[in-house]
């Protein structure tokens, strides 16, 4: 298709594979539709556990290669949502490759790394994740923006950082005080899960063919978005085939069962693959339809 839509989106994600988990859908439908999406990343996820023995060995208490060898992971997801007719997206980091470190979790060793993202400075415009962020909004000019919601989806350092720094990087580059053009987001968006979508997909699962090691999870046992404070829902099962094999690219990370219907985390807790993905509006207009949610990020952008 000719690529003229004019529309651009801006995603900013803390490590490789959080963009195809919970976004690869969307990203997969606008590429298709013709927009311009950006994915920054982070980190490079160095602390990430592995799935398999085989990559134990990569990780950051032994050679501590994880991070490069998952450049290349997120490399292949970014080309399996890309349109056959367009572009291949590729992936951009913020600062450049290497640039932060993935924190791990609050409490350990690798939060203290004097290259940790989460402890990095994110409130001076002239230095830091900041600074670098706000050029990229400047360069990119998007009208829509995605990132986490305030908790990070769920409580991960990294993920709370990137919320923080997307929501200041958002007015920096409105500001203009700040050296530069000025440029103004009409919509930024949090990227959540829907607990009516959780349950009902964990429903769905129970008693279905998964990996033998895997579970189906207890109720309320992985984190989710009250359904009240859900405004927008993209319908991504058209490119549901793209974000499968984005999901499969990212393999030191997750497992996707034989017929595509859930994915598994290092804990081996299976979660549905969602044919829609769920987003809150913390910024700007909506513009819903007759439901009362929105169904295209781009509604009422001018």
């Amino acid at each position: 298709m000719t690529r003229t839509s004019g529309r651009r989106l801006l995603l900013v994600h803390a490590h490789p594979d959080d963009e195809t988990i919970t976004t690869g859908g969307t990203i997969a439908r606008y590429l298709a539709e013709g927009a311009e999406v950006t994915v920054v990343t982070c980190t490079l996820g160095e602390e990430g556990e592995v799935m398999e023995p085989r990559f134990a060995q990569l990780t950051a208490d032994n050679a501590d290669q994880l991070g490069g060898y998952r450049i290349g992971e997120l490399t292949a997801a970014l080309a399996a949502l890309s349109d056959p007719a367009g572009p291949v997206l590729r992936p951009r980091f913020l600062g450049g490759m290497g640039r932060w470190r993935d924190s791990g979790m609050a409490g350990t060793p690798a939060a203290e790394h004097p290259r940790a993202f989460a402890s990095s400075p994110r409130t001076q415009v002239d230095g830091g994740p900041l600074q670098a962020l706000t050029r990229i909004v400047r360069e990119v000019r998007p009208q829509v923006v995605i990132t986490y919601d305030e908790v990070g989806g769920y409580g991960h350092p990294d993920h709370i950082a990137a919320h923080l720094l997307t929501h200041a990087a958002v007015d920096a580059a409105a500001d203009p005080a700040v050296a530069g053009e000025p440029w103004t987001v009409e919509k930024l968006y949090w990227t959540v899960t829907s607990r009516g979508d959780l349950d009902a997909g964990l429903a769905a699962l129970r008693g279905t063919d998964l990996p033998g090691d895997w579970r189906v999870p207890a109720p309320d046992e992985l984190p989710a978005h009250d359904d009240h404070g859900v405004t927008a829902r993209i319908d991504v099962a058209p490119v549901l085939d793209r974000k499968r094999a984005a999901l499969r690219a990212h393999a030191t990370q997750l497992g996707v069962s034989a017929d595509g219907a859930a994915l598994a985390l290092t804990n081996r807790i299976a979660q549905p693959v969602f044919a829609e993905e769920a987003y809150v509006l913390a910024r700007g207009a909506a513009a819903p339809d007759p439901d009362g949610l929105e169904r295209d990020l781009f509604a009422g952008v001018a």
